[in-house]
């Protein structure tokens, strides 16, 4: 009988093994033309943005991806092609985002600069970028005798060059607006390199709509000086990112409180204003001992709600010095900036202690 149908079983296998030679041909081919999306997960760290007078970051970031971080999350999921069953593993990206932030105290309060003034940074080294021969004298008037030292570019691509040979600056006062390579071009090439981290790059230039200080914020100009330059300004960003530890000059109290400001703020109502130095005096005379105390021991929570009472109790008997350190230092414990709270208290007895004499000696006379 098998005899009978050996032609036809024969056959039969023999379409069994057509179909699945066929099948697997045909699963092959398909596998080569048509890969499986599969899910790959690519971890993105995207920097931190700032800019409150502090300073800011700015992105050095790959140009293809750059536009997309933007709107990314921490974390974002890609499709990437992968063959039928091959394993993806997961694999974190990291586009570096060199930080060239460097850390700015706050400014004491203190009276008008003068030349001299810049003698406290002797020492320090700033290179100018600017194409303008009679601002570059300027410059070099005003700093002349403080022993500061100044290297002067001409241009953004001189600036470059001079990076290349020396990178001990403190800070690059840079112009926007420069011939052959601008302040713009020069400063991103600057914020690129991380060699030149350290290096403060501060946009001088007579610009000063909003529009165009963010074009320099975002070109990674930390700080802004105003064409004409006010010295102020300059001797306040010096001081803020030179790290010197010397106080600024004894102008910020010599003149401890604003009589006249406190009575208008009182109505002109003289009894009710000497009731409230009064009760200064009994509340607030011994608070310099007290901050001191908090922050030895960091209860920072107490020391910040006891300089809020000064500030503003400050603010109301006229006593714009102590008002503006109270400030300062409040400022500085919420940066964990210990060296410049510190520093502070010491500059907030002074003023306390001459604010006290002389609210003494108004109630004497009054």
């Amino acid at each position: 009988m098998f005899e009978e149908y050996s032609s036809e079983i024969i056959a039969f296998v023999a379409i069994i093994i057509l179909f699945a030679i066929y099948e697997i041909i045909k699963f092959k081919n398909a596998s080569e033309t048509k890969k499986k999306k599969t899910l790959k997960k690519v971890s993105i760290l995207i920097p931190d943005e700032y800019d409150d007078n502090n300073g800011a970051f700015h992105d050095v970031i790959h140009n293809e991806v750059k536009e997309k971080l933007k709107k990314q999350r921490e974390t974002e999921e890609f499709l990437v092609e992968t063959e039928p069953g091959q394993e993806v593993e997961e694999e974190t990206t990291e586009y570096s985002t060199t930080s060239h932030f460097i850390e700015r105290r706050s400014v004491p309060p203190h009276g008008k600069i003068t030349k001299d003034d810049f003698k406290e940074f002797s020492g320090q080294r700033i290179l100018i970028a600017e194409d303008n021969i009679i601002n570059q004298k300027v410059m070099k008037g005003l700093l002349a005798d403080s022993g500061i030292e100044i290297v002067i570019a001409n241009d953004g691509q001189e600036a470059l060059n001079i990076l290349e040979e020396d990178i001990n600056f403190l800070m690059i006062l840079m112009d926007a607006h420069m011939p052959k390579v601008d302040g713009f071009e020069a400063t991103r090439t600057i914020r690129q390199n991380p060699k030149y981290d350290k290096i403060l790059v501060v946009a001088l230039s007579g610009d000063i709509a909003t529009d165009d200080i963010k074009k320099m914020k975002e070109a990674g100009m930390s700080e802004h000086l105003e064409k004409p330059l006010k010295i102020d300004k300059f001797y306040d960003i010096l001081y803020a990112y030179s790290g010197k530890s010397s106080a600024v000059n004894d102008t910020s109290i010599t003149e401890p409180f604003d009589t006249t400001a406190g009575l208008e703020i009182c109505g002109g109502d003289r009894d009710f204003y000497g009731e409230i130095l009064n009760e200064f005096l009994s509340m607030y005379q011994n608070s310099a001992h007290e901050l001191s105390g908090f922050l030895h021991t960091e209860s920072f929570k107490e020391a910040d709600k006891l300089l809020l009472d000064i500030i503003g109790v400050s603010a109301n008997i006229g006593a714009k010095p102590l008002n503006q350190t109270a400030s300062s230092i409040k400022t500085a414990i919420l940066n964990k900036n210990k060296e410049e709270y510190s520093e502070l208290i010491t500059l907030y007895k002074k003023q306390l202690d001459n604010l006290i004499s002389d609210i003494k000696n108004y109630l004497k006379n009054h």
